[in-house]
């Protein structure tokens, strides 16, 4: 057997267990600041995939996710503060709502390709975070909701307190759920979505109803959100209507194709990328206030020298080892 074929899994299974262990001992290295800015990473990345499901994977560009990003994160808090708080059940019942809510926007969001497409999404998003705003009995309209007790993962166990405990629990639904979208990228349903988006008029000449795929990925993409907004409840304890506001869509779009569209690991990186510079790098002296203009930087920056994101990087790099051996 030629060594070449098997390095390249090899490589990347030990490189995804050394990001995992690096991701389980940050708790015991950095401080509870960093925790908090690592915790909201991961929901970021988790927001990001749903992005990457509609705009990577089945070519539907999308400025919307923030709406069901939102919804979930409101149906989490009126879970929590009136119901339970449990925080796998304020998950499940986010990402339902969130779906829930995404089949009459999907349905009509669906019917549309490319631009037109992006627009509706936009709009759509527009549209909840108007809802946000004004619908103040429920959400507390701009001021926002305040109070959420702290989540309990499962049913017997103690209410997590501290930054480090939220963080595990954080880290914990984030693998479960990039675990199963992995999974997801090598089934036959994924490969449909991968041909509607590189020839769609083809997948409907050989009998693939590409609508009723977009539609399923659409709400899948929502639950995805919605649960990642439930995520962000249980770390912020608060939620206002910028969470569902068009800056999310943006910078979660921008995630995705910095980090490399086609790819769900690159959307994770580009995620943090994202958020270390709006958020860090931002708050730097020599640069406070400057989080917008870095962040149009380094879009300009990607798109010259990543074409392909930072995906892109390490599929150039396998390539050129693969010629080599």
């Amino acid at each position: 057997m030629n060594p070449s074929t098997t390095a390249g899994p090899t490589a990347r299974r030990l490189t995804a267990a050394t990001v995992v262990g690096a991701l389980a001992l940050a708790p015991f290295a950095l401080g509870p600041y960093a925790i908090g800015t690592l915790s909201r990473i991961l929901v970021f990345a988790l927001l990001a995939m749903s992005v990457h499901l509609l705009t990577g994977l089945t070519g539907l560009p999308t400025l919307g996710q923030s709406a069901h990003f939102g919804v979930g994160a409101y149906t989490a808090a009126v879970v929590a503060t009136g119901l339970t708080d449990i925080g796998v059940l304020q998950l499940l019942i986010a990402a339902a709502v969130s779906a829930l809510v995404a089949v009459p926007a999907g349905w009509l969001a669906v019917r549309a390709r490319r631009v037109v497409f992006l627009m509706l999404t936009l709009a759509i998003g527009e549209i909840a975070y108007s809802a946000a705003v004004n619908w103040k009995s429920l959400t507390n309209g701009s001021d926002g909701m305040a109070g959420i007790p702290p989540v309990v993962p499962l049913p017997g166990l103690p209410a997590l307190e501290l930054d480090g405990l939220v963080y595990f629990y954080v880290l914990a639904v984030f693998l479960l759920l990039f675990a199963a979208l992995s999974r997801l990228g090598r089934t036959p349903f994924a490969l449909a979505l991968r041909g509607i988006r590189d020839n769609e008029p083809r997948m409907r000449a050989i009998g693939y109803p590409t609508q009723r795929y977009a539609l399923t990925v659409y709400c899948g993409a929502a639950a995805l959100a919605g649960a990642a907004g439930a995520l962000w409840v249980s770390v912020q304890r608060f939620v206002s209507p910028g969470d569902a506001g068009f800056e999310i869509a943006a910078l979660a779009l921008l995630a995705v194709v910095i980090g490399g569209s086609g790819s769900l690991w690159g959307a994770c990186s580009g995620a943090a990328l994202v958020w270390l510079t709006r958020d860090y790098l931002g708050n730097l002296e020599a640069v406070a206030g400057r989080g917008p203009l870095l962040l149009g930087l380094l879009f300009v920056v990607a798109v010259y020298t990543l074409p392909r994101g930072l995906a892109g990087v390490r599929i150039q790099a396998t390539f050129t080892r693969k010629r080599t051996a």
